[in-house]
């Protein structure tokens, strides 16, 4: 499908809530929710009501909020959960059950004929409590999962059409984009059933999975903001809308308010306690920064010489360096121009050796350089100024 059709299916208050730093108050997660949505995620996922009475009256609290979304609860494939969770008033059911050799093994210990027993069973359960309730069925750890054990759980449950959308989860992180295509693009081409990604990071690939996923078939893509959740977490919010944009500008802008983003990422940052990684895809410090002299030039030319994301439609400056010893004379051309020195080409590349020079001995700051090209402007006024001796 079209990268600019795909649904995010936002679950920083579910899987972001499983980060290990991670203690998010009542108010803190409608804060969340409010914040998300007013940005443009319209699918919001929430820890199981079943996990705790806080959990539950939580998950009541943001589904009766009237927010612009739908709110799903992610809960165990089991007739009691769903029941918690419906009371609730959730408008969607995120069931899940392990389906790889390892963890069936360690966890519930069900051959998958059993797991295809109790996924039809449950799903018969809600269908007649809840019938309008969106139901998705998730496999954890799929993409350690046998494809024959993985086409035996989904496809018997396609036949019976209890089920709105199947998740597929790389639970560990380890999958890589060449087996997260080949599985999702057999899933969708078998089941003929809207496909949910879940993709861990444990391996730093999950921005990329995740774009493998949409490229095959995948519908929906579940992401936290910061990516925060078990272990290193998961697609990061930022890093699918950074492929969405580099992908379909036009499409990205109209759909979210993107200047929202960067103070979204701030805010969850400080609510889990931690800060922005300086290279966090779109948010970080660094994000939009240029350093070498080959750079600069280009970049103050035309900004898309090295960068594929405007930084102003994200609400944000780009920073271009001119203080060290890989700088060149063209920024600090710039430099000059925006304080109001006109230097001829000559005064200019002095001052850039004189940059270079004294960044070879110090880290130099914004204002040393300022001092350097007054004190460059100076001597050229002086020489324009100084009388011409007649012999």
């Amino acid at each position: 499908m079209p990268l600019s059709d795909v649904v995010i299916v936002d679950t920083t208050l579910r899987e972001g809530e499983q980060f290990i730093h991670a203690d998010f108050s009542s108010a803190a997660k409608l804060e969340i929710a409010h914040a998300l949505t007013e940005f443009g995620v319209r699918y919001l996922e929430v820890t199981s009501p079943a996990a705790s009475r806080r959990s539950r009256d939580d998950a009541a609290a943001i589904a009766g909020a009237g927010l612009p979304a739908t709110i799903a609860a992610h809960v165990r494939c089991h007739k009691d959960d769903a029941a918690i969770a419906l009371d609730t008033g959730v408008e969607a059911l995120h069931m899940v059950m392990a389906t790889s050799p390892i963890l069936r093994a360690a966890s519930h210990g069900k051959a998958i004929a059993e797991v295809v027993r109790i996924a039809a069973d449950v799903a018969e359960f809600v269908r007649k409590r809840a019938p309008n309730v969106a139901l998705r069925f998730s496999s954890e750890d799929a993409f350690r999962c046998p494809l024959n054990d993985l086409m035996n759980v989904y496809l018997p449950l396609a036949e019976l059409r209890l089920y709105d959308r199947f998740g597929i989860a790389d639970t560990t992180g380890a999958a890589t984009p060449d087996r997260v295509a080949e599985v999702v693009n057999l899933l969708r081409r078998l089941t003929d059933t809207p496909i949910e990604f879940h993709g861990h990071n444990d391996i730093g690939c999950s921005i990329a999975n995740a774009h493998a996923a949409v490229s095959n078939g995948a519908t929906h893509i579940n992401t936290s903001v910061l990516g925060i959740g078990e272990r290193n977490g998961i697609t990061p919010l930022e890093g699918l809308i950074a492929v969405l944009y580099a992908a379909d500008r036009a499409g990205t802008v109209a759909r979210f308010k993107l200047d929202a983003l960067p103070g979204l990422c701030r805010r969850v940052a400080e609510l889990a306690g931690v800060t922005v990684p300086f290279n966090q895809v779109l948010v970080g410090e660094t994000a939009f920064s240029h350093k070498a002299g080959i750079h600069t030039k280009a970049v103050h030319n035309d900004p898309r010489a090295y960068e594929a994301l405007d930084p102003a439609d994200f609400g944000l400056t780009r920073e271009i360096s001119v203080g060290h010893r890989l700088t060149g004379w063209n920024a600090v051309r710039v430099r000059a121009d925006a304080l109001g020195l006109r230097l001829a080409l000559t005064d200019l590349k002095e001052a850039t050796n004189r940059v270079k020079q004294t960044a070879d001995e110090r880290r130099l700051s914004l204002d040393d350089v300022d001092r350097i090209l007054a004190q460059v402007a100076d001597e050229a006024t002086a020489r324009v100024s100084a009388p011409v001796s007649v012999p």
